[in-house]
């Protein structure tokens, strides 16, 4: 129990920006092996986008209620994931080969495609919670699937698609070398439970909306296995934003 609790604190550290205490007897490998719980604390996240969305909507309406919820969740990870995706989107778009796009995506400077990636996917989720405002308590349950599934699509992707970058040089190596096939299927497992409350009271809508999310976080796997050859960190960034996107865009469409 005690390790399992020291892999937990090890994925919400590396995930998001909540102060964590230290970890006893940490282990470099620890990385890889806590992503079992990322769908935790992806759904951990989205119950705090949740709680603003809900509170917020007692005292505005129109977009602040989704802007707010939005931010909330931006914050509390420190854009991790938002980074992942503007860095993928400035090398896959301006790079000409693999090795010139994985050499983009390290740069830590925004570019042309990186902002308009980042403006699409925050204006498409805030659009989405807004058209669903007329069904807070769905929306409030989507943000919980939303996020717990994303990540649930990133170690998934982790566990099947080679990784591209150089094992040598990456700041997580552990994380270089994949995942389990019994990890990957704890990951899954917790992802499901994030979107059960959906589920519950929309079973149809529910299953769409993992459909779109699914089909989008594939479309990025796919797309950069052909262009670098696999995943590296950024592109699991771009996976998750991809999954909550389309999650997001195909409940508010079931809804309306």
């Amino acid at each position: 129990m005690a390790r399992q609790i020291a892999l937990f604190l090890t994925a919400l550290q590396f995930l998001t920006r909540i102060p964590v205490p230290t970890i006893p007897g940490f282990q470099p490998d620890w990385t890889a092996r806590s992503a079992r719980y990322f769908p935790v604390v992806g759904a951990l996240v989205g119950a705090v986008s949740a709680a603003v969305l809900a509170g917020a909507s007692l005292l505005w309406s129109g977009q602040v209620p989704a802007v707010l919820a939005v931010a909330a969740a931006i914050a509390l990870t420190g854009a991790f994931h938002e980074d992942g995706l503007a860095d993928s989107a400035d090398g896959l778009g301006g790079g000409q080969t693999p090795a010139r796009r994985l050499e983009i995506m390290k740069d830590s400077r925004i570019g042309t495609f990186g902002a308009l990636a980042l403006i699409l996917s925050v204006a498409l989720r805030i659009g989405a919670l807004q058209a669903m405002a007329h069904a807070l308590p769905l929306a409030v349950a989507a943000l919980i699937g939303a996020n717990g599934g994303g990540r649930g699509a990133a170690v998934l992707i982790m566990r099947l698609a080679p990784y591209a970058g150089d094992r040598d040089r990456t700041k997580v190596k552990p994380t270089a070398d994949g995942v389990t096939g019994r990890e990957t299927f704890v990951a899954l497992a917790f992802a499901a439970l994030a979107v059960a409350p959906l589920a519950l009271a929309a079973l149809g809508a529910a299953m769409a909306a993992v459909i779109a999310g699914a089909a989008c976080a594939a479309f990025v796997a796919l797309l950069t296995r052909r262009l670098i050859g696999g995943w590296v960190g950024d592109v699991l960034g771009a996976a998750e934003q991809a999954f909550e996107i389309g999650f997001l865009l195909a409940l508010a469409a079931v809804l309306a």
